[in-house]
This record gives structure tokens, sequence and C-alpha cells, in this order.
């Protein structure tokens, strides 16, 4: 009987045990899981903004314009619609001052070569700002570190 009993008891706690174990072995390998699953998208997103930062294209105002009272916002490159692949310009632009002008965009790749050119008449009163939209030909492609001079 006694024999019986601490085979019982010890089946017990040997089952208790293995199912605490098994949990404790759960838990570490979901802890575990999360921590290597914030690093990695830790990781990726440095990756990603490393490379938008160096890949960026730069923007550059002409003093000309700056002298009329013009700045510059947040731009972005998108494919037109009527066709050809980064050749849509979105520049934001504050006035400072009234304006009524044509203004000229210029782009120029990694290696300095002029790579396209587009025009558009602008107009803004003094404390305004607005978006336009700078159209390049279809075999125009702003590429990354490209250099946008406005004129």
């Amino acid at each position: 009987m006694k024999s019986s009993t601490f085979t019982i008891l010890l089946c017990v706690f040997t089952l208790l045990s293995c199912q605490r174990v098994k949990d404790k072995t759960q838990e570490t390998i979901n802890a575990s899981g999360e921590a290597v699953g914030k690093s990695a998208t830790e990781f990726i997103e440095g990756v990603s903004e490393g490379i938008d930062k160096t890949l960026e294209a730069k923007i550059k105002l002409s003093p000309n314009l700056k002298t009329k009272g013009i700045d510059t916002g947040k731009f972005t490159i998108a494919n037109n619609p009527q066709g050809g692949k980064d050749n849509l310009l979105t520049l934001y632009l504050i006035f400072n001052q009234d304006f009524n002008d044509i203004v000229f965009v210029k782009v120029f790749d990694k290696n300095g070569l002029e790579t396209g050119r587009a025009k558009l008449e602008v107009t803004g009163k003094k404390g305004d700002a607005n978006y336009f939209d700078f159209t390049f030909g279809k075999r125009v492609e702003i590429e990354y570190r490209s250099v946008i001079i406005v004129e």
C-alpha cells in the first residue's frame, strides 16, 4: 500500500513538474521571440531610414526666388499618370511676398548631368502656401540622389 501510494504521488509530482517546465519553457520562448521581433523591426526601420537619407533627392532654391519671397517645404516624386516613371515633382511652395511668375525646375543626376526641365506658372499671395505639380517628359526619371534646382 505504501509503495502504491508512493508511486501515485511520484507520478502526480512528475506530471505537475513536467507541466510547469513545459509552461516555463513556452513563456521563455515567447519572450525571446518577442525580443527578437522587436530588435528585427528596429533594425529594419533604421536601415530604411538610412537608405532614405542617402538616396533622397535634394531641392535647391535659387537666390533669385528667395529674394522674391519664395520658400520650399515638402516635396514628393511620383509617376506621372500620363506616363513615365518618377517624372512628376510635387513641390510645396511658401509665399512670403505676393508672387506671379513662371518657375523653372531643372533636374541633375548624381553625376551632375542635367536630365530634365519643367516650368509652371505659379501665383500666390503673401502668407499663402500650396502644392504645385511640375510635370517632366515621359523619358525623364528623377533618380535617387538627384539635385533639383528651382529657379
